[in-house]
């Protein structure tokens, strides 16, 4: 083992680079803005007005689903 003492120290400074950038996104507020922004995001896709633009984007998908289970039934 002859670059165990290299080898540590890079280990050594990663950890403290990594704990350092988790303590700035919690002293920020990073994680719960994203928790905020999350939540708006899964709200908005369960709307009416998300299913609408995915229906007006993939008119076909309904066709195509049933061709599916139509050849799985064979």
């Amino acid at each position: 083992m002859k670059f165990l003492g290299w080898y540590l120290k890079i280990a050594a400074v990663s950890a403290v680079i990594g704990a350092s950038m988790e303590l700035f996104m919690i002293h920020t507020g990073f994680y719960d803005k994203v928790t905020v922004l999350e939540s708006e995001k899964r709200a908005w896709e369960s709307s009416e007005e998300a299913e609408a633009i995915r229906e007006a984007l993939n008119p076909w998908r309904k066709h195509m689903m049933q061709k599916q289970e139509d050849t799985r039934e064979c």
